[in-house]
């Protein structure tokens, strides 16, 4: 009796583990999909953005005709300071930013006394 009932568990814990394999390979299409409708989805974003952006400037030409836009680099004036190869923007750059000043020695916190266990 006994050894039907190992045989009955290890024939159950046998279809445990192939049904475990089928739903992980079907969780792993999913997310396939999913990841190849998300790159879609990015892709369409993008380009109503780019066409957003292309339809405001149209409009801002249309109420402007005189000032030059940045889409036609023609009508732009030369820069009057050239940045050097290397450098890069201060907004982005770490570089430039002032490292806060530390705390003096004798303010560092020593301990605080109501943490300290006394055991008896």
């Amino acid at each position: 009796m006994l050894t039907i009932l190992f045989l009955v568990s290890y024939g159950l814990l046998t279809m445990l583990v192939v049904e475990q394999g089928r739903t992980i390979d079907s969780q792993r299409n999913l997310i396939h999909l999913l990841f190849g409708d998300s790159v879609q989805l990015s892709n369409i974003r993008g380009k109503a953005i780019q066409k957003q952006q292309t339809e405001a400037r149209a409009e801002a030409q249309k109420k402007s005709p005189s000032q030059p836009t940045p889409a036609d680099p023609r009508a732009q004036s030369p820069p009057t300071h050239q940045p050097q190869a290397g450098a890069k923007n201060q907004s982005t750059s770490k570089v430039g930013r002032p490292v806060p000043p530390k705390p003096p020695k004798d303010t560092v916190d020593q301990g605080d006394d109501r943490r300290i266990l006394i055991t008896i």
